[in-house]
């Protein structure tokens, strides 16, 4: 359950960073954080469904998922739920951007990476016993 708990709260402050930024910048920084955490928020998600998730498969998953929401904006159908939702909007996106491809990784790869460090730190755990968790 705690771990559960801190998911939640790394998604919630991902999200509170996202707003944050928004309310004060109108342009890149805007745009490409937000993708990062979006993709940071899906990261605490994975851990908020399976929280016995290794952080390296939590982190494909993370970077998967996005990359798939990305994609299916191909298909215009979350631009249609956009323009009808605002949390469609926040949740699928509304039209395909390459540079997003990029971005996601962004969010994700530094949470890994501090994630196997505390592991590390404060369990012992090396990246092997992380992969071998599961």
């Amino acid at each position: 359950m705690r771990s559960r708990l801190w998911a939640l709260l790394g998604a919630g402050l991902a999200l509170a960073v996202a707003f944050a930024i928004r309310a004060v910048d109108d342009g890149a920084l805007r745009q490409y954080s937000g993708t990062a955490l979006y993709a940071s928020m899906i990261y605490a998600g994975v851990f908020f469904i399976r929280p016995r998730t290794t952080p390296l498969v939590a982190g494909a998953v993370a970077i998967a998922f996005c990359w798939a929401m990305e994609v299916f904006q191909l298909t215009g159908v979350p631009a249609e739920l956009s323009g009808r939702s605002l949390l469609a909007r926040y949740v699928f996106g509304v039209k395909f951007d390459p540079v997003d491809l990029a971005w996601y990784p962004v969010g994700v790869v530094p949470l890994v990476v501090a994630h196997l460090l505390v592991l590390r730190k404060f369990h012992g755990a090396t990246w092997a016993d992380s992969a071998a968790r599961r």
